[in-house]
């Protein structure tokens, strides 16, 4: 006999709001707000966003999990294989979109704009500091290529470790950032009775404009 899907049960959205007269005029300053208030309440991985791009061929999206390094003004910072399906995609069409989901605080921020490449020496820095371990393996592994198993990993780590025991490790010049630079933004607070809040910053040759989406 064939499963049949269970809806999940949800709790009541019933614990904050988002009002205009609380709004910063930057979404930036507004974002920062809340991770602080995400950071404060422990949630785990509040840095995990999904990252949407579009293959330039078929037109068709592919989202993935990566985590955020760096946040200001300019956009947002992740780190990745330059030869991964994202930055190839990323470098035909730049445009693309992040989505934080914060289940704790019943909110979720989207935001869309464009990729680029960030200078090599920020990437170099970010390396340099990252767990020897994890310099391996950003280094040894062709990212998003199809591969045997997992002892075709494995074997590697352990080939690039002897080679270079001791040794310092450069970053590969295929791994290092990339900035989405955005241009849209949603802040979407859980509400009563699902009448969520939906703010949206949207910049134009003026700044930012707000306004609020019925749920």
């Amino acid at each position: 006999m064939s499963k049949i899907f269970t809806p999940a049960k949800h709790s009541p959205f019933n614990k904050l709001k988002l009002e205009e007269h609380d709004l910063e005029a930057s979404p930036i300053e507004q974002f920062l707000i809340w991770w602080d208030e995400i950071c404060q309440s422990n949630i785990l991985d509040p840095d995990a966003m999904s990252l949407a791009t579009v293959n330039r061929r078929t037109l068709v999206p592919s989202q993935r999990i990566v985590y955020l390094a760096n946040c200001d003004e300019s956009g947002f910072v992740f780190f990745t294989n330059y030869n991964s399906r994202k930055v190839q995609e990323a470098m035909q069409i730049p445009n693309a979109s992040l989505l934080f989901f914060w289940k704790e605080l019943q909110r979720q921020v989207r935001i869309e704009g464009h990729l680029e490449k960030i200078a090599p020496e920020i990437s170099d820095r970010y390396f340099n500091n990252r767990p020897h371990d994890s310099q391996i393996s950003a280094t040894i592994s062709p990212q998003s290529k199809i591969i045997k198993d997992q002892a075709f990993l494995t074997a590697r780590i352990q080939n690039f470790s002897q080679e270079h025991k001791g040794q310092t490790i450069n970053r590969p010049h295929y791994w290092g950032g990339l900035k989405l630079i955005p241009r849209y933004f949603e802040f979407w607070q859980g509400r009563d009775a699902r009448l969520h809040d939906r703010i949206i910053y949207q910049k134009n040759k003026k700044g930012w404009q707000i306004a609020r989406l019925a749920p």
